[in-house]
């Protein structure tokens, strides 16, 4: 199939994995940002492949795995309050709060609804006019637009009844956390391709020239991350840290600029809380002031709503690149997609529900389904 297998073409898979292990003569670690990348990586056992100097981490790319648990309370109450009509993209409904979730919610009545764009959000609105209609807005700078666009076309059709619940987080300060942590083993980075799609690839020479660390724009297509993975083994290799885009065929150095100006007339750069790193400065969005009148938290009253995380779940350390989700205790055990602990086993771009999917195996005894 024409855009698939010449990304899965077998021969130069092979090719790739060998030119990687004759490049690599010393051990190097390299996270991978996005949640997707995380997915095919696993499932195509490509860190086997690639030999033992290369070691890839798990970076915090996963939207649904950092909306901290502050907002999930946030929506659960909102989803709660009747004849609110609550919409959600499907993986949020069985994140866990602090004490439900979405899908509970959904089971004791709420009208709690699936929903593949926010655009579906502002169809509900127009056709129940009478009902507060309610948008989950998560994710990185990737689904900012398409929100930030349903913010504004409700803003021009006068629904006063359509608000959002945002929780946007953007990459490039979380990277730059990540760095400056004494407890970094980061060696080089493979840029999330869909986040630079939107955004280009500027925000990371600056991390690249201040940090000394290359960057290489990655697609999400087995041969994408083998070839983005040889880049970054060639550079570090070789003493070099700059930005490289592997992923031409979807991003260039400044983005899609239409996108960008409008999520920047809609949203405004704040400080965001993380599921399990906790705050992080200048990392996220929020609606502006003049959007204030289709706020959610604004609307509902529910700004003060706050939760402590749960000490057992290690899920910030895997988000942070510092340990594997087979390092769990709880790993296949009391932690399952059916009974998940923390976001990264419900989300199926994350790191846990990609390892219970793919490598239940490498658990140690004692933690395995």
């Amino acid at each position: 199939m024409k855009y698939l297998d010449e990304y899965r073409d077998p021969a130069l898979a092979r090719r790739l994995v060998a030119e990687i292990r004759r490049s690599a003569t010393r051990p190097w670690v390299l996270m991978e940002i996005c949640g997707g990348q995380t997915h095919t990586l696993v499932k195509y056992g490509i860190e086997e492949l690639i030999g033992e100097r290369v070691e890839l981490v798990h970076g915090p790319g996963c939207p649904v795995c950092v909306t901290p648990l502050e907002i999930l309370d946030k929506a659960i109450a909102i989803a709660s309050i009747p004849e609110v009509i609550f919409v959600s993209y499907g993986d949020m409904l069985r994140v866990p709060g602090s004490r439900s979730d979405l899908f509970r919610v959904k089971a004791g009545g709420g009208d709690v609804r699936i929903a593949y764009s926010p655009m579906d959000a502002l169809r509900l609105a127009r056709e129940n006019p009478q009902r507060p209609v309610v948008f989950f807005a998560v994710g990185f700078e990737t689904t900012a637009p398409a929100n930030a666009m349903a913010v504004w076309q409700a803003r021009r059709e006068g629904l006063r009844n359509f608000s959002m619940l945002v929780s946007h987080v953007l990459v490039p300060p979380a990277i730059r956390l990540l760095l400056d942590s004494s407890a970094n083993r980061v060696q080089g980075f493979i840029a999330p391709g869909h986040v630079c799609t939107v955004m280009g690839y500027e925000e990371y020479e600056e991390l690249a020239a201040r940090y000394k660390v290359p960057f290489v724009v990655g697609g999400f297509e087995p041969l994408d991350l083998l070839e983005a993975i040889l880049l970054l083994v060639r550079q570090l290799e070789e003493g070099r840290a700059q930005v490289e885009n592997q992923y031409v065929r979807s991003v260039n150095r400044t983005g899609n600029q239409a996108a960008r100006q409008r999520m920047m007339e809609v949203f405004e750069v704040v400080d965001r809380n993380w599921r399990g790193i906790g705050p992080i400065a200048q990392s996220g969005y929020r609606l502006r002031p003049e959007y204030a009148a289709f706020d959610a938290e604004k609307v509902f009253g529910v700004e003060a709503i706050s939760a402590p995380e749960p000490p057992e779940c290690i899920s910030a350390l895997v988000l942070q690149g510092l340990k594997k989700p087979v390092d769990c205790p709880m790993f296949g055990t009391r932690c399952t997609p059916a009974t998940p602990m923390g976001a990264p086993m419900v989300s199926s771009e994350g790191a846990c529900a990609v390892y219970y999917q793919y490598r239940r195996h490498t658990a140690p005894a004692g933690a395995q389904a």
